[in-house]
C-alpha cells in the first residue's frame, strides 16, 4: 500500500481552518466575513474538533466572541490569509500511520504574496505531530479532488499554468501526483470558472461524492457566464466512465457590476454535516436538495459566503481535514 490522500468523507480527526484577521485585505467585509466563518465553524464542530489559527490579538477576541463554547481551539499564528486548503498540508494514509505532504507555494502564480501563508504547512503539521514530506514542486489542495481510491481529478487551467511549473507537462504532473499522493488515475478538466482567481481550481467546479462518482454543475440558463465550461466538464467525465450528479449553479452573480466565481460546489464534507455555500440565487434551495442527495448520512446545512467570496473562496477553500 501505497501513502494516499484520503476522500473527504473518510472519517476526520479534526477540520483545520482559519479566521478571517486582517482588516487591510478585508476592509469592509471583514466583520461580515468572521460572522460567516464562525457559523461554519459551529455547524463543523458538531461532529468533530475545529482547529482555528488566528493571526493577531483582535481577532483572536471577535473569534471568541462569536464562538462562545464551541469545540474549538484557537492557535495563534501569523498567517496571511484564510485559504488553507491551499496553504495547508495534505494528509495522507500510509502503511506507518498519518503522513502530510507540502508543496512549493507560489502565492498562486505569484499573485497574492502574503507573508506567513508559506509556513502554514509546516506549522499545522507539527501541531499534529504528523511527519511532513517538502515537496519542491506548486500544488494548492484545491487544485485537485480526489475519491480515495487514487482518482484525481482536477484542470488544465491550474495544474499546467505556466504560472506554477512552467517546465512540467502533463506527463510529469501526473508522475509527480502518483509520487507523492498516490494517485494513479487522472481526469483532466479544461478551463474552471470565469475570473477565479486560483486559475480554474477544480473544488469550485468539480467535486467526487464517492467513489468514481463526480457531481458538477448545470447552468442556470443561457447567461450563465460558465455554461460552455459545465458543458466541456460532463462531457470529458462521461467519456472518462464517471457516474456524473448534477448540482445546480448559481449563474451570473454580479458584486460592483463584475462577474465572480460564485459555485454551489465549494462545499465541505465534515464529520456529521455538509456546509454548502449561499449567495441569495434562485439556485440556493434546490442546490442544498440535490447535495443532500448525495449524503443522505449527514445533515447538509446551507450558509451565506457572500462575504468569504469577497476574499477568492468559500467553504471548502478555508478548510482542511485531518483524517482519522
Amino acid at each position: 500500500m501505497t501513502a494516499r490522500q484520503p476522500a473527504e468523507w473518510a472519517p476526520h480527526a479534526a477540520t483545520w481552518t482559519a479566521f478571517p484577521s486582517h482588516a487591510e485585505l478585508w476592509e469592509d467585509d471583514l466583520v461580515a466575513a468572521q460572522v460567516e466563518v464562525a457559523e461554519m465553524v459551529r455547524a463543523i464542530a458538531k461532529g468533530e474538533r475545529v482547529e482555528l489559527l488566528v493571526a493577531n490579538a483582535d481577532a483572536a477576541a471577535a473569534a471568541r466572541a462569536l464562538l462562545g463554547d464551541v469545540d474549538v481551539q484557537l492557535h495563534d499564528y501569523g498567517f496571511g490569509d484564510i485559504w488553507l486548503r491551499d496553504t495547508g498540508p495534505l494528509f495522507l494514509h500510509s502503511p506507518h500511520g498519518m503522513a502530510a505532504a507540502g508543496f512549493r507555494f507560489n502565492f498562486w502564480g505569484g499573485k497574492y504574496d502574503l507573508p506567513g501563508d508559506e509556513g502554514v504547512a509546516a506549522f499545522v503539521a507539527n501541531m499534529t505531530k504528523t511527519p511532513l514530506a517538502k515537496h519542491g514542486w506548486v500544488l494548492e489542495g484545491g487544485a485537485i479532488d480526489v475519491d480515495g481510491t487514487g482518482l484525481v481529478v482536477t484542470t488544465e487551467q491550474c495544474l499546467l499554468n505556466p504560472n506554477r511549473n512552467p517546465k512540467m507537462d502533463r506527463v510529469e504532473v501526473e508522475s509527480h501526483l502518483r509520487r507523492d499522493l498516490g494517485l494513479d488515475r487522472v481526469l483532466w478538466l479544461g478551463d474552471g470558472l470565469l475570473n477565479d482567481h486560483t486559475d480554474g481550481h477544480v473544488d469550485n467546479l468539480a467535486r467526487f461524492v464517492g467513489p468514481g462518482r463526480l457531481a458538477l454543475p448545470v447552468a442556470a440558463g443561457k447567461d450563465d457566464p460558465n455554461k460552455d465550461v459545465y458543458e466541456d466538464a460532463w462531457d470529458r467525465a462521461r467519456d472518462f466512465g464517471l457516474d456524473v450528479v448534477p448540482v445546480p449553479s448559481p449563474g451570473k452573480v454580479l458584486r460592483d457590476g463584475e462577474i465572480i466565481p460564485a459555485s454551489h460546489m465549494n462545499f465541505y464534507i465534515a464529520n456529521a454535516v455538509v456546509v454548502v455555500p449561499l449567495y441569495g440565487a434562485a439556485s440556493d434551495d434546490d442546490a442544498v436538495k440535490a447535495i443532500a442527495a448525495l449524503f443522505p448520512d449527514r445533515e447538509v446545512i446551507g450558509m451565506r459566503a457572500d462575504h468569504i467570496l469577497t476574499g477568492g473562496g468559500s467553504f471548502h477553500c478555508i478548510t482542511q481535514q485531518q483524517p482519522k
